[in-house]
């Protein structure tokens, strides 16, 4: 198993924009071959910084979503009302035995 973990900076004033296109998100990304579970988090220190956890079942199966048109679709809409790119980092678990 994966993490990806997905950083954004919402423009000011358009949260509630982002929660409706998240969700739009959410229900395409559901249907994704390899798609564990993904979590959303707001920061508490900067309600406009947003940071997505996702489990997958292996980087195929991101790189499949990460690539995808409808990945691009979706995303579309939150492009738009974000200051600057998103942040992506994948991680694999290290094994300390």
């Amino acid at each position: 198993m994966i993490k990806v973990i997905i950083e954004r900076t919402i423009v000011p004033g358009m949260e509630s924009t982002y929660e409706a296109e998240a969700k739009r998100t959410l229900n395409a990304v559901m249907g994704a071959s390899g798609f564990i579970s993904g979590t959303s988090y707001i920061d508490m220190n900067n309600p406009n910084l947003r940071t997505i956890i996702t489990n997958w079942e292996n980087i195929a199966s991101w790189n499949r979503w990460f690539k995808s048109e409808l990945r691009r679709d979706v995303n579309y809409n939150i492009a738009q009302i974000l200051e600057g790119e998103e942040k992506i980092k994948v991680l694999m678990l290290q094994s300390l035995s």
